[in-house]
């Protein structure tokens, strides 16, 4: 079946400034309980408005179950949302919120692994607060780690005072103004005397950049793992023709027409299935796939998970064939 959420009302108790542009919101349960338990990586689905809805990853302290933390970049050319949580989102603001989701999870081995990985974490302007929780983790792991960190000013970059002072010499700072670009060349993903992990979120020009560079070194399959918050490009599907989709579950079989999504189509047949973002950017309209060959179009799933061909999004993603079954 489709990914299960827990939806929470939730109140802001705090909302501050951390950078320019970027609002730190911190949000507590309407009842006052422990909220549910998240790992570095996570994100929430955030009703900003009614209809609009929003993924903000989460940042704070994965420990601290009374709060979630996620900060908000202001984006005067996007669709709206940031607008209103910075115009409107102040403390005491209601808020309905679904999560935590993570298709963007830390691997961290057990400290009796034999050969621990040296992780590598590459952040652009907000994509730092993924990246955030998860330097927390290997720093108290004690494992060996660098983070590379982008952005337009220094004044436009979250936490980067904080990860400074915490970390020193761990951390690498790149801006315009100090003259310092960001080199994929010199990260270490093409390590041969240890295994390397590298986790990178940011603007897509810099995922695909890193995503080249780490085909032309050869990296091992693996070695990086992306968190997109804008959907990636992809080319036309492979098929032009309508395809059936048989929802197992549900007992029903619909046809998709090559102009319309299955999720567009399976809500139409009165079946619920939760999704946010419809552009194949958050997870939330994974579902199982029990037989067909799907095309992947979305910019969740690792290539690794795409080829087992074992869950797909509805929202974006179609079939590579005449019949697709789905666990619905």
């Amino acid at each position: 079946m489709s990914v299960e959420l827990a939806e929470i009302e939730m109140v802001v108790s705090a909302a501050r400034a951390v950078a320019t542009d970027v609002v730190l919101l911190e949000l507590r349960a309407a009842d006052g309980s422990s909220l549910p338990a998240w790992a570095p990586g996570a994100h929430l689905d955030v009703t900003v408005q009614e209809g609009v809805e929003r993924q903000y990853s989460l940042c704070g302290d994965p420990s601290d179950l009374s709060r979630y933390t996620v900060a908000v970049l202001r984006e005067p050319d996007g669709r709206g949302g940031s607008l209103h949580v910075h115009e409107h989102i102040v403390e005491g603001t209601s808020l309905r919120v679904r999560g935590p989701l993570n298709h963007f999870a830390l691997s961290l081995p057990p400290a009796s692994t034999p050969l621990m990985p040296h992780y590598v974490f590459v952040a652009g302007g907000i994509g730092i607060t993924p990246i955030l929780p998860m330097v927390r983790a290997v720093a108290a792991a004690g494992v060996s780690w660098e983070l590379h960190y982008a952005g337009r000013s220094l004044e436009r970059m979250p936490f980067v005072d904080e990860l400074v002072a915490s970390y020193g010499s761990h951390v690498s700072v790149y801006t315009p103004e100090a003259g310092h670009r960001l080199d994929l060349a010199s990260l270490s993903g093409g390590s041969v005397s240890k295994p390397v992990a590298v986790y990178c979120c940011g603007p897509a020009r810099m995922l695909t950049e890193l995503e080249s560079f780490a085909a032309s070194a050869r990296w091992p399959s693996g070695t990086l793992h992306l968190e997109r918050f804008e959907a990636r490009a992809v080319a036309e599907p492979v098929r032009h023709e309508a395809f059936e989709v048989e929802l197992e579950i549900s007992g029903l079989t619909v046809t998709v027409p090559p102009d319309r999504t299955i999720l567009e189509v399976v809500e139409d047949a009165g079946v619920l299935v939760l999704s946010s973002c419809r552009e194949g950017t958050c997870g939330t309209c994974e579902t199982p796939v029990v037989s067909g060959e799907v095309e992947h179009r979305d910019s969740v799933l690792t290539p690794d998970e795409q080829e087992a061909n074992e869950v797909m999004m509805i929202c974006v993603s179609r079939a590579a064939c005449p019949r697709l079954v789905l666990e619905l």
